[in-house]
């Protein structure tokens, strides 16, 4: 059977950036191993399925899936598919499209907002599923260091150390020195998998960041590593940062207000990723969160299955 996918190149304006995904429209009638089976076949850091919503007043279920494994969140493909179907809604006479949709994942719905302007690459972005939470777990800094190929010394910088947050997938959040450092990472997964925290049912990914970043706005520098996601490295992690929301604001304890942040990503890769964090604190607590970004269409057309 014949059915559509589109690849979006997603937290970025420019093709051939940022973080692939595809998107396979007719999700219907899958069972999970065939669409396991897929993602291996397409062979990115995300694919996802769209499905009927089971609330009718919702956009669309997702089904999201990386090489190894299924995921109930993730930031790029809600990013890239809210984008998507924007596109495939919008009417050949549209030059504006302003839009709020639900979109359904295992974590829970997820209120997605979309802009889509006439000569212009589309822009989503979503609300947190789940607030940032830490799971309070000792870690090995000497057996962290040598999965990553660094100094012990440099892992740390002023309030923040290394620890596991979790705003739907758990990653243990490294925080290294300099941007020096980040970029001398040389992952080794067969240590990181004697070296990580096991949490919530599975292997804890590696989210490596710094303060500063390559872009004079970035506010942090992030490079992301999977052994169990099956990914070597992620250009573009959303479901990272909405886990490192909570660091931030925990660390470098975030007064009362708004709060932009920009993200960068997947610069070592030769895909640099920007994504956009929008904190609110408010009685010192995190009282809104979200997470937005751009995604560009390179391909089209139908896979058999």
């Amino acid at each position: 059977m014949s059915r559509r996918y589109r690849i979006y190149d997603v937290f970025t304006d420019r093709k051939l950036s940022g973080n692939p995904l595809a998107v396979i429209l007719d999700g219907d009638g899958l069972d999970p191993e065939t669409m396991q089976a897929v993602a291996r076949e397409m062979n990115l850091s995300e694919t996802v399925f769209v499905q009927k919503s089971e609330n009718a007043a919702h956009a669309a279920r997702l089904r999201i899936f990386t090489p190894a494994k299924e995921l109930p969140f993730a930031g790029h493909p809600t990013v890239g598919t809210a984008v998507a179907l924007a596109e495939l809604d919008r009417g050949p006479a549209a030059d504006e499209v302003d839009l709020v949709c639900v979109l359904e994942e295992g974590v829970g719905p997820i209120r997605c907002a979309v802009r889509l302007r006439k000569g212009e690459v589309g822009f989503a972005e979503f609300d947190l599923p789940r607030r940032p939470s830490r799971t309070d777990l000792q870690v090995d800094k000497q057996r962290i260091a040598n999965a990553l190929s660094v100094k012990s010394s440099d892992i740390g910088f002023e309030n923040h150390v290394a620890s596991v947050w979790s705003a739907g997938v758990p990653f243990l959040m490294i925080p290294l020195r300099n941007l020096a450092a980040v970029q001398s990472v040389q992952f080794d997964a067969a240590l990181w998998e004697q070296a990580a925290p096991f949490v919530e049912g599975g292997l804890a990914s590696a989210y490596v960041y710094c303060r500063g970043g390559v872009h004079h706005q970035a506010k942090f520098h992030a490079r992301m590593f999977s052994p169990e996601m099956g990914i070597a490295e992620d250009p573009a992690t959303g479901a990272a940062v909405a886990a490192l929301s909570g660091a931030i604001h925990h660390f470098d304890a975030l007064p009362d207000g708004h709060h932009p942040i920009l993200i960068e990503q997947g610069v070592e890769m030769g895909r640099p990723s920007a994504i956009h964090l929008h904190l609110d604190v408010r009685d010192d607590g995190i009282s809104r969160a979200r997470i937005g970004g751009q995604a560009i269409k390179i391909a089209e057309g139908t896979i058999e299955i």
